[in-house]
């Protein structure tokens, strides 16, 4: 019963939002097409729904062939890789838009863990790779409100980038999706939901944790 209710709020929920944004899609491709590189979306592989491969989409924020330039794989909010348009689309999360495309075609849910690449993925412990994706990956989800400022995070710290995410970010991210895992109720979308309209309004808010009292925090 909760994959129907929550498939049929992913069609309903994902198909008026894209037509609801549709002028603001339409602003940002042509600010894309006139500016950085031309360039207007990225497509990469994500890990979804039973471990499977999908490819996601997002608006293009970043100079080509980014992966295989700088720190590769890891962005910090100073990254030099970012373009100018790119660092407001990554700030307000508008590259993200794409994405209701990938909730409607049935590759991504709302609500759920955010789908990583196979290289972020297998830092992973086998428990939490054989868990995580057991719902779809979500737009949204916990781990994505609390590392809503993961770029800040990365620019701030003296370890390289790949040792800063494996010791700190990655555990406490399972940890999150492992937590959704086993409070996952149509219900604790919702919160969900209404948590990520409100720190995209208020970013510095810990609401989250008032909310849900028995989250893993992170610890500096």
């Amino acid at each position: 019963m909760y994959n129907t209710i929550k498939r049929f709020f992913d069609i309903v929920s994902s198909f008026v939002a894209i037509v609801f944004f549709s002028p603001l899609f339409f602003v940002i491709i042509i600010v894309l097409k006139f500016s950085g590189e031309g360039e207007i979306f990225y497509l990469q592989e994500r890990i979804g729904l039973n471990n499977k491969k999908f490819f996601v989409y997002k608006f293009v924020t970043m100079v080509k062939n980014s992966p295989n330039l700088g720190s590769g794989i890891y962005t910090s909010s100073n990254d030099s890789r970012i373009l100018p348009f790119g660092h407001f689309l990554r700030k307000t999360k508008l590259n993200e838009l794409p994405q209701l495309l990938n909730v409607l075609l049935g590759d991504m849910s709302v609500i759920g863990p955010r789908p990583l690449i196979e290289r972020t993925f297998l830092l992973y412990n086998d428990k939490v790779q054989s868990e995580i994706y057991k719902y779809k990956p979500g737009l949204s989800g916990i781990g994505s409100i609390i590392f809503r400022d993961e770029e800040n995070l990365l620019s701030t710290t003296n370890l390289p980038l790949e040792e800063f995410y494996e010791k700190k970010i990655s555990p406490l991210k399972g940890e999150l999706e492992g937590w959704y895992n086993n409070n996952i109720s149509f219900k604790v979308d919702i919160i969900i939901i209404f948590i990520t309209l409100w720190v995209i309004i208020f970013p510095k808010s810990n609401l989250i944790y008032k909310i849900f009292s028995d989250l893993p925090k992170y610890n500096e």
